[in-house]
């Protein structure tokens, strides 16, 4: 059994190290793949350290990182003046930069939000506001992602190891 622990282990390890890097970068599922590999990690040892509860309460943190870049976004906007349409032009400018690389990624989200604004008939100073709210509120939302998904790490050390 040494040898499939070892397994478990590494797929483990590439798992959560994917998954913290998914949580900088839209395009990975960040938070599914990080509980993977905690899950695989606990599986290792035959969840002799990591048992269901601790699991449960890393799953709810895995899920806790969706509500926290939503919101973020979503107090980005409001915070600088974007409309509900500004919203869902940077839900859908994120959608389309997906397809377009690194800077689509980046930029999709602010682009979306001034055409939101602009369909509004609002002038291009308030529409360039929200979609700097946009941008904002994304990088709220990845700083607090990437807190989560450290604080899983370390509730899975600290129980596994004390």
């Amino acid at each position: 059994m040494p040898e499939q622990s070892f397994i478990l282990w590494i797929v483990g390890a590439i798992l959560a190290v994917t998954g913290l890097s998914g949580l900088l970068l839209p395009i990975v599922p960040g938070a599914p793949l990080l509980f993977l590999g905690l899950l695989f990690g606990a599986w290792a040892e035959d969840f002799h350290y990591i048992g269901v509860w601790t699991l449960l309460l890393l799953a709810g943190m895995a899920a806790l990182t969706y509500v926290v870049e939503f919101a973020a976004s979503i107090l980005g906007v409001k915070k600088y003046g974007g409309s509900r349409r500004a919203m869902a032009g940077a839900v859908l400018g994120g959608i389309v930069g997906l397809f377009l690389g690194i800077p689509g990624i980046l930029l999709g989200p602010f682009v979306g939000a001034v055409i939101g604004e602009l369909s509004l008939q609002r002038s291009l100073n308030q529409a360039s506001r929200a979609g700097f709210g946009t941008v904002v509120g994304l990088a709220i939302g990845v700083a607090g992602k990437l807190a989560i998904g450290i604080a899983m790490v370390g509730l899975f050390l600290l129980i596994r190891f004390l």
